[in-house]
């Protein structure tokens, strides 16, 4: 028998009786028949249907994918770029313990709680809601903004294998690939990890598991051997690497405190408040699982983004890096020679790994966002489409070098979108909405959903262009404003519909 349902009641509007039955029905079907059998789709991963009872996962599956996933390559990028930002030693220390913090929340609180009530992926959410017309758009920009996240992450990985080849390795200004060589590591990387990500959420998930304690062990190793190399013996040594801070490198902007809390918090913000990661906690058995995400936050965005740091600050001080500067350059941050200066043949095989523990969950990602747009098309070869992509953004270094600011850009683009779900997630039985309002009336696009990200990101964008306002510190009144905005229009667009 199949059963396909929504997984949330449709209140407050007499607009389909027969739909509402059916959902209720299903809901009591599956509620009192645990073993009923939903069908998969092509793809075997539900991307159409809600998760069944039989394919929930406890919270060690999310730990060994969250641990993985955020102690990898971007850390490898993102200590060294805040150190060339110039941060202090309380920016980076203490604003990173804060913005983390509300990172963790925001997952556990509304990610999770809202993945275990639906069990459904973002995108078929987003098109009960928005329409299949325009949530395509959305779907094809995350997933191409994902790919090219994963691209950079392949370009990472890429460091490390054109180590012992002795390889010339990008600079920060780079944003084309330097050679034949370069381009075919990548090419190869790239197909490796693509073809990962393609088995499913259970090979990403067991990939992960398998090399998250190794990375976390060679952040660790290359923090401690860099600790050494700069001849930290206190605290107090420790703390006056970074001290009060400095001028930023040439090219950078200038990070203080509340840069660094507010581009910590939502340099996922597409994944937590903007609602992407409700793809993966929706095989949670319960909410409680959001918590899991602190193992990425405080031992990837906190351990080893200062460990990547100080392997950066050790580079900083070789007659190297010292001649880019005085010339009026910024040292090159590749962390493939970064981690081998440290730790040897072990640090080329962490960098290896955690370019793809990155680039794997990402990819997979991309995959449901594409397969949402065909969703005829099996998520395997939809998932192999979004992997080359990413190979090819992986070839061009700029994506990785420009990582702090494509990170925010990303955010801010594809945040909004979350709060529409989160809006009504919470708001529309107290207003009198209709939840899955473009599902219930049929409708191909929902006006509601586009003027208020359309009012919201183009308001906020402007303010950060016209103003120079850092772009992270926009995300929230943006994403604020267009889930009020949501609420306003839908009433109003509702209310119409029913008159």
């Amino acid at each position: 028998m199949t059963v396909s349902f929504s997984g949330q009641p449709l209140v407050d509007n007499a607009l389909s009786v027969g739909k509402l039955r059916n959902n209720l029905t299903a809901n009591f079907m599956t509620q009192n028949n645990p073993d009923i059998k939903i069908e998969e789709t092509k793809g075997g991963e539900f991307e159409r249907q809600v998760v069944p009872s039989s394919k929930l996962k406890g919270w060690k599956s999310f730990l060994g994918m969250y641990a993985g996933e955020h102690a990898a390559g971007t850390e490898f990028m993102i200590g060294p770029l805040f150190l060339a930002a110039g941060v202090s030693a309380f920016d980076l220390i203490v604003g990173l313990l804060l913005g983390n913090l509300l990172a963790v929340l925001s997952w556990r609180f509304l990610t999770a709680e809202i993945a275990v009530k639906n069990r459904l992926t973002l995108y078929y959410q987003l098109e009960k809601i928005c329409g299949k017309k325009l949530v395509t758009g959305y779907n094809l920009a995350n997933g191409v903004l994902f790919c090219f996240l994963a691209g950079s992450m392949i370009t990472v990985s890429a460091t490390a294998v054109g180590v012992p080849l002795n390889m010339e390795m990008p600079r920060l200004t780079d944003t084309m690939p330097n050679g034949i060589t370069w381009v075919v590591i990548v090419l190869i990387i790239g197909a490796l990890i693509s073809i990962i990500a393609a088995k499913g959420y259970e090979t990403v998930s067991k990939a992960a598991n398998w090399m998250s304690p190794i990375i976390v062990l060679a952040f660790l190793a290359c923090g401690i051997v860099a600790l050494n190399q700069l001849g930290v013996s206190s605290f107090s040594d420790f703390w006056n690497i970074w001290g009060e801070g400095s001028e930023p490198f040439p090219g950078q902007i200038k990070y203080t405190f509340w840069h660094v809390v507010i581009w910590s918090w939502f340099a996922n913000a597409a994944m937590h408040i903007g609602m992407s990661d409700l793809s993966v906690f929706r095989f949670a058995k319960n909410s409680s699982s959001g918590w899991t995400t602190a193992a990425g936050m405080y031992i990837g965005h906190y351990m080893a983004w200062i460990a990547a740091a100080l392997l950066y600050a050790v580079y900083v001080k070789s007659p190297e890096a010292q001649a880019f500067l005085s010339n009026g350059e910024a040292p090159p941050v590749a962390p493939g020679p970064l981690a081998h200066s440290a730790i040897g043949i072990f640090g080329i095989i962490a960098v290896v790994l955690a370019g793809w523990t990155t680039a794997n969950p990402t990819i997979y990602r991309a995959g449901l966002a594409f397969q949402a747009i065909i969703p005829k098309a099996s998520t395997f070869w939809v998932t192999i489409l979004a992997g080359t992509i990413a190979t090819i953004a992986g070839i061009f270094p700029a994506f990785a070098m420009k990582l702090l600011g494509f990170v925010a850009l990303y955010g801010f683009i594809l945040a909004p979108f979350g709060a529409i779900i989160v809006f009504e997630h919470f708001f529309a039985k107290k207003i009198g909405i209709v939840k899955n309002y473009a599902e219930v009336s049929n409708l191909n696009y929902n006006k509601a959903v586009l003027l208020a990200w359309a009012i919201s990101f183009g308001l906020f964008y402007f303010i950060s262009v016209k103003y120079d306002v850092f772009l992270s510190f926009v995300t929230l009144p943006a994403w604020l404003l267009c889930g009020f905005l949501f609420l306003v229009f839908s009433k109003y667009y509702h209310k119409k519909t029913i008159l």
